[in-house]
């Protein structure tokens, strides 16, 4: 048969085979599968009973005959299998910190405290610092950030950060200015955080900007203004303890989310014309924009100018991922 193309979701070589089989032929019996695979019976039963369960075969009629499952909806049941083993596994890997502190053990030595405060320069070795400090919280976050707008790159950045820690059970506090509400793209991704948990207040004016991992260390920028000058990290409790009842101050003058007017949060702009719902679709089952075009009866430079339009109002970076986020919310 070649290469197991499947092998990635768990599925065997011989399991492969046995839904392929089915998809040729949906509706057969079993009886002589084991002499078309040459093979063991007992195995091409084992082969069908497990596809069964990853839900990829289905028995039907009184006479039990076999039916193979669409194989999109397929492979997205095995994805979202995948996905939470692999899920499982990072929550496994995250929590093993304190081998650490056990292998130190080992060595005689102490772990040295953190320092107390530790200057960042430059947006590469602050981002690289907040990958690690959200990789590795374990309670809570809490953030200002006085923002008006998110480029889709910085949206495609945070998401798989935030919605990790979310996740793992870490409670997520965040406060931002009410003008972001106006922006598609940032409104909807804020609501995407909020469906999953965490907790997101807007205020009219703010011009702090502050992140605190855990209660433990806090980020400030040197200048809110132009936060590329660089950033002071905070290890001292007394320090981390001001920026925090400076966050509570803020969080408790704030409005919740959910309080916001649909103005703000830009609902009407999901909203999406018959038009634009047909080029999403296009664009989860069409291959090229020429071909999406002729399906929707329009110019190349219509069709990819909805395209664009549609990847901003998601907050999207690429087109699968638009096509992803517009499955998610319900759009198509």
């Amino acid at each position: 048969m070649g290469e197991n193309e499947m092998s990635i979701f768990g599925v065997s070589e011989t399991e492969e085979e046995v839904y392929r089989h089915f998809l040729r032929n949906p509706g057969t019996a079993t009886d002589d599968l084991h002499l078309l695979l040459h093979t063991d019976p007992q195995v091409a039963r084992s082969c069908i009973a497990r596809l069964q369960e990853l839900g990829l075969l289905h028995p039907e009629g009184s006479d039990l005959r076999i039916f193979p499952t669409d194989p999109e909806v397929a492979l997205a049941r095995l994805i979202d299998l995948r996905l939470h083993s692999l899920h499982q596994e990072l929550q496994r890997v995250t929590r093993s910190r304190h081998v650490i502190d056990g292998l130190r053990a080992e060595q005689g030595a102490r772990r040295p405290p953190p320092p107390g405060i530790e200057q960042l320069e430059g947006l590469a070795q602050i981002r690289n610092r907040i990958d690690d400090l959200a990789f590795f919280a374990r309670d809570e976050i809490l953030s200002v950030e006085p923002y008006t707008k998110l480029s889709p790159e910085n949206i495609a950045r945070s998401r798989p950060l935030d919605l990790r820690c979310l996740r793992r059970g870490v409670r997520i506090r965040n406060v931002v200015a009410r003008a972001a509400l106006r922006d598609p793209a940032t409104a909807a991704y804020l609501r995407e955080l909020a469906e999953h948990g965490a907790s997101i207040r807007v205020t009219a004016h703010t011009a702090e900007r502050l992140l605190v991992y855990d209660r433990k260390a806090a980020l400030v920028p040197l200048d809110p203004r132009n936060t590329s000058r660089g950033a002071l990290l905070a290890h001292r409790s007394g320090l981390v303890s001001n920026i925090i009842a400076l966050f509570e101050k803020i969080w408790d003058q704030a409005d919740d989310l959910s309080q916001a007017s649909g103005e703000d949060t830009g609902a009407a702009d999901t909203d999406l014309s018959e038009t634009e719902r047909r080029v999403l679709v296009s664009m989860c089952t069409v291959g090229k924009d020429e071909a999406g075009a002729r399906e929707l009866g329009v110019s190349v430079r219509t069709y990819r100018r909805y395209v664009a339009d549609l990847m901003q109002k998601l907050g999207a970076a690429s087109r699968a991922q638009a096509a992803l986020l517009a499955r998610e919310r319900g759009w198509i």
